[in-house]
């Protein structure tokens, strides 16, 4: 076996044994059983150097997140993770930052209880990595896009903008703000994606999505696949400490456009408002009532005298953004 070659690499750094009744990273397929009356939930994310993540990220945070994004995926559906694939282009072997990306993910991996089961590695021009995730959901309990109802509640986890603002000024688009950027650079390196609400949720919400491009981009995909429009209310939502003090413009564009929160947003009928504040409690995961539903068209946001507020920037476009705009 030729050393630092393909197979080598991959057996020292991704390998692991396989949880029981499951055939994991060996051979040409994982095999896995589900649970009886539950369906097979499937979602892959790609992430690009210099797309989606800085060149000089920590490679340790980036194995971390790399996973934690699609698991968000797996969380808006309601899903448990049963295992992941993971497919990784190169320029060329660094053991360290192999081995403390490999930690990263693996470490994420066993918290989630979502073992690597195959994948593959190749040499390219750039970092590049993706990852699909498989998991089981209830039948007919999946958080579908197309389940909201005029009427219904809107909601979201934990708190929006600091992902946004710790890019911006890692990127030098603000002034240097040391402590700023303490108090934000986790929740862009190292975000974690609510599972366990998510689970909780099934049956609960309607409908569901994570906030990987920004809230109101991400949003409009329930609103368009439900025909319903919806009003969001910008005093109601859920700011992370550390936007105490902005520019009000600036905050509000974090909160309603900034990617990288991995936030669930949902939707679930007014009945369940108490079941919903008393799963947050927990869980310890705050839960934040913004909007409700009608009928119409798009989101509206709603300032504190319910007028219309502008947004000129709704979220990240993979392929319009600079390559500068990484979310």
């Amino acid at each position: 076996m030729q050393a630092d070659g393909e197979f080598d690499l991959i057996s020292r750094y991704f390998k692991r044994p396989a949880p029981e009744r499951m055939l994991g990273v060996g051979d040409d397929c994982a095999l896995m059983p589900l649970s009886q009356g539950c369906e097979l939930a499937v979602s892959t994310d790609m992430l690009v150097e210099g797309r989606h993540f800085l060149p000089d990220v920590d490679p340790q945070a980036l194995g971390h997140k790399a996973l934690a994004v699609n698991l968000s995926d797996l969380a808006a559906m309601g899903a448990r993770p049963l295992a992941c694939t993971l497919a990784l282009s190169l320029p060329a072997v660094d053991h360290a930052w192999l081995a403390a990306f490999a930690d990263g993910f693996h470490t994420l991996a066993r918290e989630s209880h979502c073992p690597l089961v195959g994948g593959d590695t190749t040499r390219g021009d750039a970092v590049v990595l993706s990852i699909t995730v498989l998991g089981e959901v209830r039948r007919s309990h999946a958080l579908r896009r197309d389940a909201a109802r005029v009427g219904d509640d809107v909601w979201v986890s934990g708190t929006l903008g600091a992902a946004d603002l710790a890019l911006r000024l890692a990127l030098g688009q603000l002034p240097p703000d040391p402590e700023r950027l303490r108090a934000t650079r986790p929740a862009l390196d190292r975000p974690m994606p609510r599972l366990k609400l998510g689970r909780y949720l099934a049956g609960v919400a309607h409908a569901a999505i994570d906030v990987s491009d920004g809230l109101l981009q991400d949003f409009d995909h329930i609103l368009q696949a439900s025909h319903c429009g919806a009003e969001l209310w910008l005093d109601a939502l859920p700011a992370h400490p550390a936007l105490a003090g902005l520019d009000e413009s600036l905050r509000r564009e974090a909160m309603l456009s900034g990617g990288d929160a991995y936030e669930l947003c949902f939707t679930a009928r007014p009945l369940w408002r108490e079941q919903i504040e008393a799963l947050g409690r927990q869980l310890n995961v705050p839960v934040t009532r913004v909007g409700t539903l009608v009928r119409g068209q798009g989101a509206r946001v709603l300032d504190g005298a319910g007028q219309a507020v502008s947004v000129t920037r709704r979220g990240f476009d993979h392929f319009s953004a600079p390559c500068g705009d990484i979310a």
